[in-house]
């Protein structure tokens, strides 16, 4: 089943449960997902499904960061379990053990030796973790690490 597909059910099941918090952040995603088939002019991708949920989560953490510097913890709080909702729709975060794993036989394919090698070897593995929660920052230091090494 599609993400976009069990974000449906889903919707329909809480509406039918009348969970209002759920349905409110369903219908919120259903709409934002809407706006960017209308502006692609086609169906998404299961990737691109993720990319908008992502945005969305992103967007609920910097609305919390700004509730709490205004005093508004209560509208931090929904919007903390809105993002728990939103995070049933992504893929687990990607860990420091697969990014080292990806990033060295990254580095084996390309056959990089030094750090000029770099820009390479970081669009390489971020194509692998296409669809997957990676942070780039953290990808970055490793596969810095691991070319230096390989320099000395």
């Amino acid at each position: 089943m599609s993400v976009q597909a069990r974000i449906e059910k889903d919707f329909v099941a809480a509406l039918k449960a009348r969970e209002e918090l759920r349905v409110s952040t369903l219908r919120m995603v259903k709409t934002a997902l809407k706006h960017r088939e209308v502006a692609e002019g086609r169906a998404l991708t299961d990737i691109e499904v993720i990319e908008v949920v992502r945005s969305l989560i992103k967007q609920r953490r910097e609305a919390i960061e700004q509730y709490r510097r205004g005093g508004r913890p209560d509208l931090a709080e929904k919007e903390a379990r809105e993002i728990e909702i939103l995070e049933d729709y992504v893929p687990p975060p990607v860990s420091d053990a697969e990014i080292e794993r990806v990033v060295e036989e990254t580095i084996a394919e390309l056959g990089a030796r030094r750090l000029a090698d770099m820009g390479p070897v970081m669009k390489a593995v971020m194509a692998k973790f296409a669809g997957r929660v990676v942070e780039g920052r953290r990808v970055n230091e490793i596969v810095r690490a691991k070319l230096s090494a390989l320099e000395t």
